[in-house]
């Protein structure tokens, strides 16, 4: 089983995040591109989240991860983009825009990955209805 787990519950919680640079200017390249990438690294092992394929492209930066459920993922990817943005400019000055200090375009793409369909998500829970239906009718 592929499952971790924190002190009362077991989880799997996959993403797929697609994130851009603001005005999806092509500068993730060069030197940019490798210290993106070992900062995006740095920012998902100080939160205990998994990097289980990354890409820097370009013009955007593609994350399949896994992350413990007591994160939100709207505060991740918060926290992600926020970060790393500050961690840019300090190692390329030259790319902050003295106007505007957004790195990274406001939006995200999200989408959770499983193994497991949403057929056989609502099989197991009309096998779960139809097992407590069958209990009910012993206890009577």
């Amino acid at each position: 089983m592929d499952n971790s787990s924190l002190s009362h519950c077991r989880w799997k919680c996959q993403y797929h995040i697609v994130f851009i640079p603001k005005y999806r200017q092509q500068i993730l390249y060069g030197q940019i591109r490798t210290d993106i990438r070992e900062i995006i690294k740095k920012l998902c092992e100080y939160k205990k989240v998994d990097i289980i394929e990354g890409a820097v492209c370009k013009d955007h930066v593609h994350l399949c991860i896994r992350m413990p459920p007591k994160y939100s993922i709207s505060q991740f990817v918060g926290y992600l983009k926020g970060k790393s943005a500050l961690m840019v400019y300090d190692k390329h000055p030259e790319k902050l825009n003295k106007w505007n200090k957004a790195f990274w375009a406001r939006g995200y793409y999200v989408s959770t990955i499983s193994n497991i369909t949403e057929e056989a998500i609502k099989q197991y829970i009309r096998e779960q209805q139809e097992q407590a239906k069958e209990e009910e009718l012993r206890r009577k």
